[in-house]
């Protein structure tokens, strides 16, 4: 068959009626049981998916593929994400999650993981189960699976509240968007268990996404929730993805947090509780999170952006947590997956437990200025990125890596330049120390890009 592009770096992603069918959902099953069976896996999948309404048939697709490989499966039904990994983490179990994140209603995808949660990404057998899919794979003669269902949402709010003490706080008044994804499943019987008052935007479950994209990366899709944090006079808002593996904060002034101040705090408050740990951090965070690390006692570890890197490196150093720049957070407590709600808990948590405001409390954690990600189009992005590099070395002071792309880095100022995997694209994200300075160092790199 052709070979439509939807394997990307961590999952599958495609267009539903033309990449992403029930006949290509099916053979991915069958070729996922093949790869479990060859790493010696446990027999059993734990499948969930989103409220995309592809979501259900892709998913029967699968579970068809996977036992008839021999497979046994357990569908969990709605979940977030995090869900799914907390299922495949509990019952030690590779799972399926259904689901295409923030992408746009006309997309689905399918995200796979070992037993444990542990990921799997293009070097860790997405490339082999592909393979099996196009090329074909032996299939051992085994009895058919069994498929089985079980809810395990009470489950999962049971262990997040665990793993996060929310028992003594103030009583605070908290909007979520949920943006008509998963959030609207998970967040209401987890809020009814706090001292809030929960004002909800979005709930209802929708993966035509009415509203707005479920993609809170794009600061158009926060303005309502801005707008109803400073109407309601809110202590808090809280935005999540479509499948709410994702969280972005909202301060009471109605401005939105950058994710490496969460990381700071969540890193702080994980280092109070484990002294002397380490704490990964991806390479486009904030130079703050790396000093915050640092003053608490704790390590700080470099990373490239990815959430397969991220895992990994936290499997292999035993880090407490990890964080990066586009909303995911990562626990050990929660076999080193992401969390969206986990890391809302913990924000809730630290603004609960005190009488400052949220902006109060985040400021220690917010000491630089960024200028966000960049993207510019470009028709040879290696050749650019050298042209750039050669500039940038010929200045005094200024140290080069290329641990993800080009970092570019001096004593008041970096930037990191990264080749999209998919698109002809440059990401270009600026940090330093004034906003002059900012302003100076993004304007001489996307002129080099233009030129």
């Amino acid at each position: 068959m052709e070979r439509p592009r939807i394997f990307k770096a961590y999952d599958i992603r495609g267009l539903v009626e033309t990449e992403l069918t029930p006949d290509f959902a099916f053979r991915v099953g069958l070729a996922f049981a093949r790869f479990l069976e060859q790493e010696r896996e446990p027999g059993t999948i734990v499948i969930g998916e989103d409220m995309r309404p592809s979501s259900p048939i892709l998913a029967e697709a699968f579970s068809a593929g996977a036992t008839s490989n021999g497979m046994d499966v357990i569908r969990v039904g709605l979940a977030s994400t995090d869900m799914l990994y907390f299922a495949s983490g509990k019952l030690n179990m590779p799972g399926a999650m259904f689901t295409a994140s923030h992408n746009p209603a006309e997309y689905n995808g399918i995200k796979m993981c070992k037993s444990g949660a542990r990921p799997i990404g293009k070097e860790s057998g997405l490339q082999l189960i592909e393979r099996y899919v196009f090329d074909g794979s032996p299939i051992p003669m085994r009895p058919v699976g069994i498929e089985t269902r079980r809810n395990m949402l009470d489950e999962y709010i049971f262990h997040l509240l665990s793993l996060v003490d929310v028992s003594q706080i103030r009583p605070l008044k908290i909007v979520i968007d949920a943006g008509n994804g998963m959030a609207g499943y998970t967040a209401r019987p987890l809020f009814e268990k706090l001292n809030v008052e929960l004002i909800e935007m979005y709930f209802d479950l929708d993966g035509t996404f009415p509203n707005h994209d479920a993609n809170p990366i794009d600061p158009e899709n926060m303005r309502d929730l801005q707008k109803a944090v400073r109407k309601h006079k809110a202590d808090l808002g809280l935005a999540f993805d479509g499948d709410a593996d994702r969280c972005f904060l909202v301060d009471e002034n109605g401005k939105t947090v950058n994710p490496s101040a969460l990381t700071g705090l969540i890193a702080e408050r994980e280092l109070s509780k484990h002294p002397n740990s380490s704490v990964i951090y991806n390479l486009i965070s904030s130079r703050a999170v790396a000093e915050v690390v640092e003053e608490s006692g704790g390590t700080a570890i470099r990373s490239r952006v990815g959430h397969s890197y991220i895992k990994k490196l936290m499997a292999d150093t035993g880090a407490v947590f990890g964080g990066e720049h586009s909303g995911h957070f990562y626990f050990r407590d929660f076999w080193c997956a992401d969390s969206g709600m986990l890391a809302a808990l913990h924000a809730i948590a630290a603004l609960g437990s005190q009488k400052n405001s949220l902006s109060r409390i985040l400021k220690k954690y917010q000491r630089y200025f960024s200028s966000g990600e960049i993207n510019s189009t470009v028709s040879n992005p290696q050749e650019i990125m050298s042209e750039v590099e050669q500039f940038f070395t010929a200045q005094e002071g200024v140290t080069i890596d290329h641990l993800d792309g080009l970092t570019v880095s001096a004593e008041a100022w970096w930037f990191n330049l990264r080749s999209s995997n998919t698109e002809p694209l440059l990401r270009l994200n600026v940090e330093a120390r004034t906003e002059a300075r900012l302003n100076r160092v993004r304007d001489e790199v996307l002129a080099l890009l233009k030129r």
